[in-house]
Protein backbone atom coordinates (compact mmCIF):
# COMPACT_ATOMS: atom_id res chain seq x y z
CA UNK A 1 0.00 0.00 0.00
CA UNK A 2 0.96 3.68 -0.49
CA UNK A 3 3.10 4.69 2.33
CA UNK A 4 3.39 8.36 3.79
CA UNK A 5 6.14 9.04 6.50
CA UNK A 6 5.13 11.19 8.88
CA UNK A 7 5.02 12.96 12.53
CA UNK A 8 2.04 13.74 14.43
CA UNK A 9 2.36 17.61 14.68
CA UNK A 10 4.49 17.99 11.52
CA UNK A 11 2.30 20.56 9.35
CA UNK A 12 4.10 19.54 6.26
CA UNK A 13 3.40 16.06 6.69
CA UNK A 14 -0.71 16.67 7.72
CA UNK A 15 -0.89 19.03 4.82
CA UNK A 16 -0.27 15.75 2.46
CA UNK A 17 -2.52 13.78 4.58
CA UNK A 18 -5.49 16.32 3.95
CA UNK A 19 -4.58 16.11 0.18
CA UNK A 20 -4.43 12.78 -0.29
CA UNK A 21 -7.85 11.85 1.79
CA UNK A 22 -9.21 15.02 -0.86
CA UNK A 23 -7.38 12.75 -3.09
CA UNK A 24 -9.78 9.53 -1.97
CA UNK A 25 -6.78 7.71 -2.19
CA UNK A 26 -5.43 4.77 0.29
CA UNK A 27 -2.51 4.90 2.14
CA UNK A 28 -1.07 4.03 5.75
CA UNK A 29 0.89 6.29 7.96
CA UNK A 30 4.76 5.95 8.99
CA UNK A 31 6.03 7.50 11.70
CA UNK A 32 9.85 8.61 11.84
CA UNK A 33 11.75 9.81 14.13
CA UNK A 34 13.79 11.93 12.16
CA UNK A 35 16.21 12.95 14.22
CA UNK A 36 17.40 9.35 14.20
CA UNK A 37 18.20 9.81 10.95
CA UNK A 38 17.85 6.81 10.21
CA UNK A 39 20.20 5.14 6.79
CA UNK A 40 17.10 3.76 5.06
CA UNK A 41 14.70 6.57 5.47
CA UNK A 42 17.88 9.14 4.14
CA UNK A 43 17.80 6.70 1.16
CA UNK A 44 14.50 7.59 0.37
CA UNK A 45 15.03 11.54 1.09
CA UNK A 46 18.49 12.78 1.84
CA UNK A 47 17.10 15.63 3.47
CA UNK A 48 16.22 13.45 6.24
CA UNK A 49 12.63 15.05 6.47
CA UNK A 50 8.90 14.10 6.33
CA UNK A 51 6.77 13.93 4.55
CA UNK A 52 7.66 11.39 2.58
CA UNK A 53 5.14 9.38 0.05
CA UNK A 54 6.42 6.04 -1.45
CA UNK A 55 3.77 4.57 -4.11
CA UNK A 56 3.16 0.98 -4.42
CA UNK A 57 5.40 0.50 -7.06
CA UNK A 58 8.51 1.92 -5.38
CA UNK A 59 8.03 5.67 -6.55
CA UNK A 60 9.20 8.35 -3.63
CA UNK A 61 8.20 11.46 -3.62
CA UNK A 62 9.32 14.09 -1.09
CA UNK A 63 8.32 17.44 0.37
CA UNK A 64 5.59 18.49 1.01
CA UNK A 65 4.12 20.83 -2.28
CA UNK A 66 6.31 18.71 -4.63
CA UNK A 67 3.51 15.83 -3.47
CA UNK A 68 0.76 18.06 -3.60
CA UNK A 69 1.86 19.03 -7.14
CA UNK A 70 2.63 15.36 -8.17
CA UNK A 71 -0.86 14.29 -6.46
CA UNK A 72 -3.00 16.57 -8.72
CA UNK A 73 -1.56 15.82 -11.90
CA UNK A 74 -2.01 12.02 -11.16
CA UNK A 75 -5.33 12.36 -9.88
CA UNK A 76 -7.24 15.33 -11.67
CA UNK A 77 -10.64 14.62 -9.89
CA UNK A 78 -10.97 17.05 -6.73
CA UNK A 79 -8.38 19.74 -7.83
CA UNK A 80 -6.28 20.98 -5.18
CA UNK A 81 -5.38 24.01 -7.40
CA UNK A 82 -8.53 25.95 -10.32
CA UNK A 83 -8.08 26.11 -13.53
CA UNK A 84 -7.41 29.36 -14.32
CA UNK A 85 -3.03 30.64 -14.16
CA UNK A 86 -4.53 33.55 -11.68
CA UNK A 87 -6.31 31.30 -9.20
CA UNK A 88 -4.06 28.80 -9.38
CA UNK A 89 -1.16 31.46 -8.94
CA UNK A 90 -2.72 33.07 -5.92
CA UNK A 91 -3.31 29.39 -4.34
CA UNK A 92 0.56 28.97 -4.38
CA UNK A 93 1.14 31.93 -2.66
CA UNK A 94 -0.72 31.52 0.11
CA UNK A 95 0.04 28.09 -0.01
CA UNK A 96 3.88 29.50 0.18
CA UNK A 97 2.98 31.96 3.05
CA UNK A 98 1.87 29.42 5.28
CA UNK A 99 4.21 26.78 4.41
CA UNK A 100 6.68 29.11 5.15
CA UNK A 101 5.70 32.35 7.00
CA UNK A 102 3.44 30.73 9.61
CA UNK A 103 6.13 28.39 10.10
CA UNK A 104 8.71 30.15 10.85
CA UNK A 105 7.01 33.26 12.60
CA UNK A 106 4.37 30.70 14.69
CA UNK A 107 4.73 26.72 14.84
CA UNK A 108 8.44 27.13 15.00
CA UNK A 109 7.89 29.02 18.08
CA UNK A 110 4.92 27.15 19.59
CA UNK A 111 5.33 23.55 18.60
CA UNK A 112 9.11 23.59 18.51
CA UNK A 113 9.77 25.32 22.09
CA UNK A 114 6.57 23.30 23.69
CA UNK A 115 6.45 19.89 22.16
CA UNK A 116 9.58 19.51 20.56
CA UNK A 117 11.78 20.57 22.80
CA UNK A 118 10.38 18.46 25.34
CA UNK A 119 10.58 15.02 23.42
CA UNK A 120 13.91 15.24 22.33
CA UNK A 121 15.19 17.01 25.56
CA UNK A 122 16.00 20.05 24.63
CA UNK A 123 16.15 22.11 27.63
CA UNK A 124 13.08 24.19 28.19
CA UNK A 125 10.74 25.92 26.45
CA UNK A 126 12.12 29.55 25.64
CA UNK A 127 9.56 32.59 27.18
CA UNK A 128 10.92 35.24 24.44
CA UNK A 129 9.76 32.95 21.52
CA UNK A 130 6.62 31.73 23.02
CA UNK A 131 5.99 35.24 23.02
CA UNK A 132 6.66 35.90 19.77
CA UNK A 133 4.85 33.11 18.64
CA UNK A 134 1.64 34.33 20.19
CA UNK A 135 2.03 38.03 18.68
CA UNK A 136 2.53 36.80 15.42
CA UNK A 137 -0.30 34.62 15.27
CA UNK A 138 -2.76 36.76 16.25
CA UNK A 139 -1.27 39.08 13.10
CA UNK A 140 -1.73 35.30 10.84
CA UNK A 141 -5.31 35.24 12.12
CA UNK A 142 -5.91 38.60 11.31
CA UNK A 143 -4.98 37.77 7.51
CA UNK A 144 -6.81 35.05 7.70
CA UNK A 145 -10.19 37.20 8.90
CA UNK A 146 -9.48 39.71 5.79
CA UNK A 147 -9.25 36.89 3.10
CA UNK A 148 -12.35 35.11 4.50
CA UNK A 149 -14.33 38.39 4.50
CA UNK A 150 -13.65 38.88 1.15
CA UNK A 151 -13.63 35.32 -0.55
CA UNK A 152 -15.22 32.10 -0.33
CA UNK A 153 -11.91 30.02 0.49
CA UNK A 154 -9.07 31.74 1.01
CA UNK A 155 -7.42 31.81 -2.39
CA UNK A 156 -10.69 32.77 -3.74
CA UNK A 157 -14.13 30.60 -4.89
CA UNK A 158 -12.85 27.20 -4.27
CA UNK A 159 -11.07 24.92 -1.76
CA UNK A 160 -7.59 24.94 -2.89
CA UNK A 161 -3.88 23.71 -1.26
CA UNK A 162 -3.93 27.09 -0.05
CA UNK A 163 -6.76 26.31 2.68
CA UNK A 164 -4.71 22.98 3.39
CA UNK A 165 -1.25 24.60 4.07
CA UNK A 166 -2.96 26.67 6.33
CA UNK A 167 -5.33 24.14 8.24
CA UNK A 168 -2.53 21.75 8.46
CA UNK A 169 -0.40 24.77 10.19
CA UNK A 170 -2.86 25.97 11.90
CA UNK A 171 -4.34 22.44 13.16
CA UNK A 172 -0.45 22.11 15.24
CA UNK A 173 -1.19 25.49 16.90
CA UNK A 174 -4.64 24.46 17.72
CA UNK A 175 -3.45 20.91 19.24
CA UNK A 176 -2.00 23.14 21.37
CA UNK A 177 -4.74 24.83 22.61
CA UNK A 178 -3.01 28.08 21.90
CA UNK A 179 -5.61 30.07 18.79
CA UNK A 180 -7.73 32.21 20.22
CA UNK A 181 -10.50 31.69 18.05
CA UNK A 182 -13.24 33.55 19.67
CA UNK A 183 -11.00 37.04 18.73
CA UNK A 184 -11.12 36.13 15.14
CA UNK A 185 -15.17 35.16 13.99
CA UNK A 186 -14.41 34.80 10.23
CA UNK A 187 -11.26 32.72 10.61
CA UNK A 188 -13.10 30.54 13.25
CA UNK A 189 -15.86 30.18 10.82
CA UNK A 190 -13.32 29.31 8.08
CA UNK A 191 -11.78 26.53 10.14
CA UNK A 192 -15.09 25.25 11.34
CA UNK A 193 -15.53 24.79 7.76
CA UNK A 194 -11.89 22.94 7.07
CA UNK A 195 -12.84 21.05 10.26
CA UNK A 196 -16.20 19.36 8.97
CA UNK A 197 -14.73 18.11 5.71
CA UNK A 198 -14.37 14.39 5.72
CA UNK A 199 -10.57 14.78 4.26
CA UNK A 200 -9.80 16.60 7.62
CA UNK A 201 -11.71 14.30 10.24
CA UNK A 202 -8.84 11.93 10.90
CA UNK A 203 -5.74 14.89 11.98
CA UNK A 204 -8.84 14.94 14.69
CA UNK A 205 -7.95 11.75 16.01
CA UNK A 206 -4.21 12.30 16.78
CA UNK A 207 -3.40 12.00 19.81
CA UNK A 208 0.36 12.65 20.74
CA UNK A 209 1.64 10.70 23.76
CA UNK A 210 1.83 12.43 27.04
CA UNK A 211 0.16 15.61 25.13
CA UNK A 212 -3.25 15.23 24.71
CA UNK A 213 -5.25 17.85 23.04
CA UNK A 214 -7.96 19.73 24.53
CA UNK A 215 -11.65 18.91 24.65
CA UNK A 216 -11.94 21.51 21.49
CA UNK A 217 -9.65 20.41 19.12
CA UNK A 218 -12.17 17.40 17.78
CA UNK A 219 -15.28 19.42 18.33
CA UNK A 220 -16.90 19.97 14.91
CA UNK A 221 -18.67 22.74 16.35
CA UNK A 222 -15.48 23.98 18.53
Amino acid sequence: MRTLYHLWLCPYARKVRIALNEKKLEFQLQRERVWERREAFLALNPAGEVPVLVEEDGTVIADSTVICEYLDEAWPDNPLLAKDPSSRAEARRLAAWFDLKFQLEVTRNLVDEKVTKRMLGLGQPSSEAIRAGFANLSHHLDYIDYLIERRNWLAGADFSVADIAAAAQLSCIDYLGDVRWDDHPPAKLWYARIKSRPSFRPLLADHVPGAPPPKHYADLDF
